[in-house]
Order: C-alpha cells, then sequence, then structure tokens
C-alpha cells in the first residue's frame, strides 16, 4: 500500500463518518418529536379521562354564601402549565412545548411567578 492508497481509505472513512454523524442527528430531532407528541397525547388522553369522570359524577356545588371573599386559587390551567415545566418542557411564548436541554428557563420561569 503506498501513501495515497492509505489517504483514499482514511477519506472514505472520513466521508462514511460524516454521514453516519447526519443520520444520528436527524434520529435525535426525530427522537426529540415523539417525545413531544407522546407527551401531549398522554396530557390529552389524561384531561379527556378526567373530563369523563366529572361527566360521570355530576356532583352539586353548595350554595356559596355572598359576603365571603373568594380567594383566588391557581386554576387547572396554571397547574398544567407547572407540571409540564416540570416535565422537562418549556411553557413561555418562545419555545412552548419543545424539549427543555439546557436545565431551567427564564422565559418560563417569569412566565410562572406572574
Amino acid at each position: 500500500m503506498d501513501k495515497q492508497d492509505i489517504f483514499g481509505q482514511i477519506d472514505g472513512i472520513e466521508e462514511r463518518m460524516g454521514t453516519t454523524y447526519a443520520e444520528l442527528g436527524a434520529l435525535k430531532k426525530r427522537i426529540i418529536t415523539l417525545i413531544e407528541e407522546n407527551k401531549r397525547l398522554s396530557i390529552e388522553n389524561q384531561q379527556l379521562r378526567k373530563l369523563i369522570r366529572q361527566e360521570e359524577t355530576v356532583v352539586e356545588e353548595p350554595t356559596r354564601d355572598t359576603a365571603e371573599e373568594p380567594v383566588q386559587l391557581p386554576g387547572a390551567g396554571y397547574d398544567n402549565l407547572t407540571r409540564l415545566y416540570n416535565e422537562g418542557f418549556h411553557i413561555c411564548n418562545v419555545y412552548y412545548g419543545h424539549l427543555r436541554t439546557e436545565g431551567d428557563c427564564l422565559f418560563c420561569l417569569s412566565f410562572l411567578n406572574k
């Protein structure tokens, strides 16, 4: 084997490695998309089951005394957003629904603290 053959083999290996790296990147993006879709569908499924349970058990709300001042508690939407954030997804308007890969997001945290 002369030097030109060795260089040709190394060049071929480098080209195959580049192709493999590109395929790996595409697979990684596809996996992230599938994880996001799976989580979204799981949440939707959970919400639908909750609605079905609520419709099955119709509970009459007791009459409230109008003199009492209602306490403003965070609603179900806030709880859902908090849960999504804790599960590793963005809830900010910049990256909503994308997987958080680099730790906490300041946009999401400022949204939660409003």
